[in-house]
């Protein structure tokens, strides 16, 4: 029996229910991460969610993803909850890897979210050798790994689409590319002129978009998924996004008067605010919102979401605060898999 398509209608709601979820748990984040008990560094994911959320929706749930230290958005919009993402924030036994890897370093395998690394690029290689496995067993797995744009300078990334490309693997490869590593543009460390060009050298499907509608990421990735089912190429996805915050921190580059975060580290005016202010226009949250109003879903319904998202996200921080640290006898365990 054919899958059924949801309507547009459908389609938006999941997507908004998702980015919103998102959004809730990061503005969390940055309501209690003053209090100093969630000890980790965090790599906050706002503007990218159309990205992480658009592409997951299209994948199966038996799918597998891997991702990168700018991890919270791929992690919510492939498991879909937030309490485990919570106790592992606080670092407590609760976390979805007993919190022993804090923001950098998530996981949820049965969500299909195999691993984040805090390592520029090392999370590629790994997606590429479990799309060879899936291919191997026949099991109609797809992998799609995400990275950013100062990734396609690491030599493992050449080595995997290279490797990808030849042994025809379902694999898409997501690149999320804000053109900035930490702070420095890509004009000032790529000694190329442009990412497709580079790519579509490769035989491989390439689709590119600068989008914030987590909606024509969906269907994008829909493209990609159809593409490798027919020619057996692996997919690029080459998508634009603006970083909201700062690198690292729960604040804006622009919120001078507050406190620069522990680790913090950014130099002066390397982005404008007049860029800030038109990315802010096309806030992937903003969009959906405005989308849904038009196909008809009425205001009380949006604000039912948002409030469901928000109390939550507030019952996910106040059971991370009052769960337990892992034993200390414990910290030896769960380092190796048994196979």
């Amino acid at each position: 029996m054919p899958k059924i398509k949801p309507n547009k209608k459908e389609i938006n709601l999941n997507l908004f229910k998702t980015v919103d979820l998102i959004r809730s748990a990061e503005k969390g984040i940055t309501k209690y991460y003053h209090e100093d008990d969630m000890k980790t560094p965090m790599h906050m994911s706002m503007g990218e969610e159309a990205i992480t959320a658009g592409v997951c929706h299209a994948l199966n749930s038996k799918d597998q993803v891997f991702g990168y230290y700018r991890s919270h958005a791929l992690y919510i919009s492939k498991a879909h909850e937030v309490r485990s993402f919570f106790g592992e924030m606080y670092g407590k036994e609760t976390g979805c890897v007993r919190g022993r890897g804090g923001s950098m370093h998530l996981a949820n395998p049965n969500a299909g979210l195999m691993m984040i690394s805090a390592i520029v690029s090392s999370t590629i290689a790994p997606a590429v050798g479990a799309s060879f496995a899936n291919k191997v067993k026949r099991n109609g797995k797809i992998v799609a790994v995400f990275f950013g744009d100062g990734a396609v300078e690491e030599g493992v990334f050449f080595e995997s689409l290279n490797f990808a490309c030849l042994m025809k693997l379902p694999i898409i490869f997501v690149c999320q590319d804000n053109e900035l590593a930490v702070d420095v543009l890509a004009k000032e460390r790529q000694g190329f002129k442009s990412i497709p060009d580079i790519v579509k050298s490769f035989d491989c499907n390439f689709i590119s978009s600068q989008s914030t509608d987590a909606e024509e990421i969906y269907e994008l990735t829909n493209k990609a998924l159809d593409l490798i089912k027919k020619n057996k190429k692996p997919a690029f996805m080459h998508l634009k996004y603006y970083r909201m915050l700062q690198h690292i921190g729960v604040i804006s580059d622009f919120d001078k008067d507050s406190p620069r975060p522990k680790g913090g580290f950014e130099r002066e005016n390397y982005r404008s605010k007049k860029e800030y202010d038109e990315w802010f226009k096309k806030d992937p949250l903003k969009v959906l919102k405005n989308k849904l109003l038009k196909l008809g879903v009425s205001e009380e319904k949006v604000s039912q979401i948002e409030k469901e998202n928000y109390l939550e996200v507030e019952e996910s921080i106040k059971l991370a605060k009052e769960a337990p640290f892992p034993k200390k006898s414990e910290l030896f365990d769960y380092i190796y898999a048994k196979e």
